[in-house]
C-alpha cells in the first residue's frame, strides 16, 4: 500500500441529535404556539433562533415555499431546511397543527485581520 497524501479520507460524518417536544397543550393560534415552542426552547437550549416552522391551520411554512420541491421525499420542506441550518429541537404541538425547528444560538466573535 502506498501513502498518497493526495487521498484525503474524509471526516466521519456528523450525526445531529434532535429533541423532539411533543406537546399536547392547548393554544388558540399560532402565537399561542410560538409562545409554547418559546418557552420549551428556552428550557432545553437557552439561547436559541428559530429555523423554520409550520402551521397547519394556515397551511403556512418558513421559509416559504421550501416544501414546493419536496413532494416525494419523506421529510417536509420544513424539516429538511431546519435539519441542515442547525436544528437541535423540534417542537411539535397537537400533532403537527404547530410545528416549531430551533437551534442553539452561539455567539462567535470574529477578528478582522
Amino acid at each position: 500500500m502506498v501513502d498518497n497524501p493526495s487521498c484525503i479520507m474524509p471526516a466521519p460524518a456528523k450525526f445531529l441529535l434532535v429533541i423532539v417536544a411533543n406537546l399536547d397543550k392547548n393554544c388558540s393560534d399560532f402565537m399561542g404556539a410560538l409562545k409554547i415552542a418559546n418557552e420549551e426552547a428556552n428550557q432545553c437550549l437557552g439561547r436559541y433562533m428559530l429555523s423554520s416552522w409550520f402551521d397547519l391551520d394556515r397551511n403556512s411554512e418558513s421559509p416559504q415555499h421550501v416544501s414546493e420541491c419536496h413532494s416525494e421525499c419523506a421529510l417536509s420542506g420544513y424539516v429538511n431546511y431546519g435539519i441542515n441550518h442547525g436544528t437541535t429541537l423540534k417542537v411539535d404541538i397537537k400533532d403537527g397543527r404547530f410545528v416549531f425547528l430551533l437551534f442553539p444560538w452561539i455567539y462567535r466573535k470574529h477578528s478582522v485581520e
